[in-house]
């Protein structure tokens, strides 16, 4: 279990960053052959990132819901994102293909999403919980009397 920290906390970044929402939702429960697979492909893709610091990939989140799942990714720039989205050498690309042949054979049953911002600050708090969200893609530093304010830590 990850240590919880008391008090108040944020998170420290300077400069632009990328924030990536992708998701899934399974459209078709009796047909596990067309959205399990989809499923499946994140897990390597978020490895491969991970090991790769020059991906620009930050971090990410991910919550599941009984019809899918939705992950926040952060990246260091939008152009790391489309990078990495279209690079025939990594896994997103055959991943993507294999998707869209199974998506024809099986109209409806899963659907994708992804939205995409270029933030150029962002404001964040965290109360008695472990480092998570932007804080754990970037960096974690107290909420001092300077950063007791949102307008204040979105100015720093």
């Amino acid at each position: 279990m990850a240590r919880t920290l008391r008090g108040r906390a944020t998170h420290h970044h300077e400069g632009d960053l990328a924030v990536f929402l992708i998701g899934m939702r399974v459209n078709a429960l009796h047909r596990p052959d067309a959205w399990l697979p989809v499923l499946a492909a994140m897990g390597p893709m978020l490895r491969e990132l991970a090991a790769d610091p020059d991906s620009g990939f930050l971090g990410y989140r991910m919550t599941l819901s009984w019809r899918g799942t939705v992950l926040v990714q952060y990246w260091r720039s939008v152009e790391d994102v489309y990078r990495y989205a279209t690079d025939p050498g990594a896994r997103h690309r055959p991943a993507w293909t294999a998707f869209n042949r199974r998506a024809r054979r099986a109209p409806g049953a899963v659907g994708i999403w992804h939205e995409t911002f270029q933030v150029a600050a962002a404001e964040s708090v965290y109360v008695d919980l472990p480092v998570q969200g932007l804080a754990a893609a970037t960096a974690v530093r107290p909420v001092t009397r300077r950063l007791d304010r949102a307008a204040a830590r979105l100015a720093s």
